[in-house]
């Protein structure tokens, strides 16, 4: 690359926006009352800084520290006989403020938006070199879906990739403990008195408070660690390429990619989504159900930041294998394969062969279970 080119690629990288996530284990930690707190002191440094969305939820506290901050204008939409409210996107790029507050990163815009969801906006704002903060809850992140679901037994809809929280220059915990967490919600700072019994039964529960805390600890940890390791990448590091195996199985395919994605990045590592097509499988022979399924699995995949690649290969490990060396995979992540595949361990087993040849060439294999 010529001296002038890279040199232009750095300036280009520099006006870009700084990006900074608050990020808490559920409603109610401060997160929002923290962003208007820093805000209120870069206004006092001197420092361009306007709301472009904060949503207070009528809390005292909250509502006290947006005085004096300028705020944007939202837009007003009319959708299914109602006006909404909307973070006003062309505005922000238009009025170019150095520091702009977007609360509820993993809101859904409402339909006819220009963006489907508020981090596209945001990753907007950052490309027009307008800095950043924004702040969410840690079961909104994609990855880490079904784990909330197994804590909580909720699903949450509205989630944000991974890759979303990679970008950004800095992460920041905002942490309670479970016990300072409930004394607030019974105070009745964080829902109306009605909805508080609803809150202790439901998704406050002391047990449930504390898993979600520590995921919340671990994912902000693991953010600092990939941050430190990309700064002191040395030039004979050996980068970490997964590569993770699907079938057309829909439950196993969605798991893999769920656990290839938080390997990815924990790692800081990028990945691609392998789907070797064999002939029994051509779109004329599979079923409408499974194609849709696939469909869904690579959009889910490329959500989370994976290239997708298909491939036509009567022999799956043939298939595997031409990729991995092709493109210097350094770690594959299978499936575990059914019982009755296991017994028949053999030479004509595909695993077996296909872990002997990754064996040869130094390369990692990971089942999921």
């Amino acid at each position: 690359m010529s001296s002038a080119k890279h040199f232009l690629e750095l300036i280009q990288r520099s006006r870009k926006g700084k990006f900074k996530i608050y990020i808490g284990m559920s409603a109610g930690v401060g997160k929002t009352f923290r962003m208007l707190q820093e805000a209120q002191s870069l206004l006092r440094n001197g420092i361009d800084v306007k709301i472009g969305y904060i949503e207070t939820h009528g809390r005292e506290e909250t509502v006290a520290l947006t005085d004096g901050i300028p705020e944007i204008a939202r837009r007003s939409v009319f959708y299914k006989g109602k006006n909404l409210e909307e973070m006003d996107l062309q505005a922000i790029i238009n009025e170019h403020p150095e520091v702009v507050l977007v609360d509820e990163l993993a809101h859904t815009n409402v339909e006819g938006s220009k963006n489907k969801k508020r981090w596209q906006d945001v990753l907007e704002i950052l490309d027009n070199g307008i800095n950043v903060i924004s702040a969410m809850n840690i079961q909104h992140i994609e990855s880490l879906n079904e784990e909330v679901k197994k804590i909580t037994g909720i699903e949450v809809t509205e989630r944000v990739p991974d890759k979303i929280l990679a970008l950004a220059d800095e992460v920041v915990n905002i942490d309670l403990t479970a016990d300072e967490l409930l004394t607030r919600l019974k105070e009745g700072k964080i829902y109306k008195k009605e909805k508080i019994q609803m809150a202790l039964t439901n998704f406050f529960q002391s047990g449930h408070i504390l898993q979600l805390r520590e995921l919340a600890l671990k994912e902000v940890a693991a953010h600092v660690e990939r941050k430190v390791e990309t700064e002191i990448k040395t030039e004979n590091f050996k980068p970490i390429k997964f590569l993770a195996c699907i079938s057309s199985n829909e439950k196993i395919a969605k798991n893999i990619i769920r656990k290839t994605a938080r390997l990815a990045s924990y790692y800081n590592s990028p990945w691609t989504v392998l789907y070797v097509q064999r002939p029994s499988e051509n779109p004329e022979k599979i079923a409408l159900d499974k194609q849709r399924y696939l469909i869904n699995n690579f959009n889910l995949a490329q959500e989370l930041g994976a290239k997708v690649v298909r491939i036509k290969e009567s022999s799956i490990h043939k298939g595997i294998l031409e990729y991995v060396i092709a493109h210097n995979i350094t770690t594959v992540c299978i499936g575990k394969p059914h019982a009755q595949l296991w017994q028949r361990l053999s030479g004509y087993s595909w695993i077996y062969t296909l872990m002997n040849r990754l064996n040869e060439r130094q390369t990692d294999i990971i089942i999921l279970s």
